[in-house]
This record gives structure tokens, C-alpha cells and sequence, in this order.
């Protein structure tokens, strides 16, 4: 006897033999080509949802550096009014000065000191300093300023004379001092 003849049935699946290379059983289901068009799909919409975020992002960073610059900008307009506020009592005190008449000399010394106390007072609250190096101390380029060497008592390098004070604003040199550096003792 002879083994059965299988009927070849053009509609029937391919058996593991007929299928060619790359073919998928389950193609013929369509499942895998709809699972792949899902998966685009999903990719596609996170690629959306990144390039969205990154929008987002670089809007959020031009938006602090916009705010920045203005606070850099508004700095710079508005940094000197805390001062300004302090120096407007020394000048009302300097016309109410100049607008007395028939003054002593007394008056006018009590006066001037008194504005004077008025504006040391402005000073300190903006945290601006004298720089007023004695004689004999070390001299400092980053705070004096030298005009010349002159014969001295004082060790050479050290401020022989101080011409004109110099002025700090929290620790940064506004004026430095204008002074006279110690060559040394004459010979």
C-alpha cells in the first residue's frame, strides 16, 4: 500500500517547507503588521511628545535669560538709588546752609560738621570706605596708588605721604589712594 496523497489546496497555509526566507507564519493573520504599525505609531507620538518637551525647554531658557538681562538692566538703572536716597538729606543740609545769612563762623563750622556726620553716615550705610594709609605703612597697589618715590624715615616700599584718600565700595576700589612711597632713609 501506498501512503495517502496530501490534496494541494492553492488556499491552504504553506507548510515550513514552501515558506521562503523572511516570511512570517503570522502574516497571514496580520497581527505582526498591525503590531508594527502600533509601534510606529507609538514611536511617532513620542517623537511628538520630546520635540514638544524640547520647545518647551528653549522657550524656558530664553525666558530666564530675558528675565536675567532685565534684572541686569534694572540692576544697573537702579543700583545707585539706595546711595542717592542717602545723599539727598547732606545736600538739603548744604542749601539750607548756604541759605542762612548774617552766620558766624561758629554756625558755619557747627554746620559743615554736622553734614559731614550726615554724609560719613550715608557712607557707612552703602558700605563705602576711606582708604587713608598712614605713614610708614605697607604700601599696597591694589588700594594705593603711587606718585612717587621719595627719601623717607620709613622702610623703603612704605607710604612716606598720603596725597588724597582713596574710597572702597564693599571691598572694591572706587578711588585708590594717591600716596608717596618711601625710597628709603636718605644717604
Amino acid at each position: 500500500m501506498s501512503a495517502p496523497q496530501e490534496d494541494l489546496d492553492p488556499q491552504a497555509a504553506p507548510s515550513a517547507e514552501t515558506q521562503t526566507e523572511g516570511q512570517n507564519p503570522t502574516d497571514a493573520a496580520g497581527q505582526p503588521g498591525e503590531d508594527l504599525a502600533a509601534l510606529l505609531a507609538e514611536a511617532q507620538q513620542q517623537v511628538a511628545d520630546y520635540h514638544d518637551q524640547l520647545l518647551r525647554a528653549h522657550a524656558e531658557v530664553e525666558n530666564v535669560r530675558r528675565r536675567a538681562q532685565e534684572d541686569v538692566s534694572k540692576a544697573r538703572k537702579f543700583g545707585t538709588e539706595s546711595f542717592a536716597e542717602s545723599l539727598i538729606p547732606v545736600r538739603d543740609s548744604l542749601e539750607a546752609a548756604l541759605a542762612q545769612e548774617n552766620q558766624t563762623v561758629e554756625d558755619w563750622k557747627a554746620g559743615v560738621e554736622a553734614t559731614l556726620r550726615q554724609l560719613n553716615t550715608a557712607f557707612e550705610r552703602n558700605q563705602m570706605r576711606e582708604i587713608a594709609p598712614a605713614p610708614g605703612d605697607a604700601f599696597d597697589p591694589h588700594r594705593h596708588q603711587a606718585i612717587s618715590n621719595v627719601p623717607s624715615e620709613h622702610p623703603q616700599g612704605a607710604v612716606a605721604q598720603t596725597l588724597q584718600k582713596g574710597y572702597l565700595i564693599a571691598d572694591r576700589v572706587l578711588r585708590p589712594a594717591l600716596v608717596m612711597v618711601s625710597a628709603g632713609p636718605a644717604a
